[in-house]
């Protein structure tokens, strides 16, 4: 989901290193591990006694990078933030500091990813890459969306994230990613209204139904669930003998979703007891019927 374009501005620095430091013995930036070989020409033999302030920042950010690219995303984030700690306030310890949320979030470490793009955010706020750690933050919260039978409590933070990118960074790239992942998210949360409302409605329990599918219609008007929480607005109250509201609810289906099988299928339950769509009585459905078609909003 994050890809070379959406590094840009988080600067990475490569390195050219030649074939015959790559053939080296093994032991990695603090001696032990793999890609010493790679390391010896750079940082010489006795990199296994050096503790790691003798480094300089860009050979620590550049041992960064490489974990980075071969997989080894956690130890990454962990040396990117030892630039930031052994050489705070320079400019590449606050490319560091988003390197390491990307690191984390990459790790799927999201709590991590959420507390460096934080910190980036606070520290930063008028950097060019504030935008690049909202959305890093936004992500943190969009990527751990469990599936809809599960607590949505992140969903709604997904969501309150995603709005800040698109309110604080409107004509930015992840604005515009923002958007869209909104969008899921909030239909995401359409579907465990819909999800618990089915479950009342097989159970018989048509109140309780009629109030998740109400939310639905109400609350989440712009996603894909809301033909579906029409269609079982109708069995609902025909099973509770309010043939006003299970009408009302077949029109404007039927005004908003004539071309899908969820007003096919309502139609036909009306027509079989001797109904048809159309806006009937006083209720809440009909308030929503003369705002959605008619555009009265009193």
């Amino acid at each position: 989901m994050i890809g070379t374009k959406a590094l840009k501005g988080a600067t990475i620095l490569v390195l050219t290193v030649s074939l015959s430091a790559c053939s080296g013995g093994g032991g990695g930036l603090f001696g032990g591990g793999g890609g010493g070989g790679w390391f010896s020409g750079l940082f010489g033999d006795d990199r296994e006694s050096k503790p790691i302030e003798d480094y300089t920042a860009e050979q620590i950010f550049a041992r960064a990078e490489y974990d980075l690219e071969n997989g080894d995303e956690v130890e990454a984030a962990e040396l990117f933030g030892e630039v930031e700690r052994v050489y705070p306030y320079t400019d590449i310890a606050k490319r560091a500091l988003i390197m390491q949320s990307y690191a984390y979030h990459k790790a799927a470490k999201y709590e991590l990813a959420r507390a460096s793009a934080q910190r980036f955010v606070d520290f930063y706020p008028g950097d060019k890459d504030a935008a690049y750690a909202q959305y890093l933050l936004a992500l943190s919260y969009y990527d751990q969306i469990e599936d809809v039978g599960r607590d949505q409590g992140l969903t709604f933070q997904a969501l309150q994230a995603l709005r800040d990118v698109i309110e604080l960074y409107p004509e930015t790239e992840y604005a515009r990613s923002a958007i869209l992942k909104f969008d899921l998210a909030f239909d995401h949360l359409a579907a465990k209204e819909m999800e618990i409302g089915r479950y009342y409605l097989k159970r018989q329990h048509y109140a309780a139904s009629v109030n998740r599918f109400r939310v639905v219609v109400e609350d989440f008007q712009t996603t894909t669930q809301t033909p579906e929480a029409l269609y079982r607005l109708i069995e609902a109250y025909l099973s509770l003998g309010l043939t006003d509201e299970a009408q009302t609810a077949g029109a404007i289906l039927g005004y908003n979703f004539q071309s899908t099988e969820w007003y096919e299928d309502g139609f036909r339950l009306l027509t079989k007891n001797g109904l048809k769509p159309e806006q009937k009585g006083n209720n809440w459905l009909s308030a929503i019927y003369r705002q959605m078609i008619k555009g009265e909003w009193l």
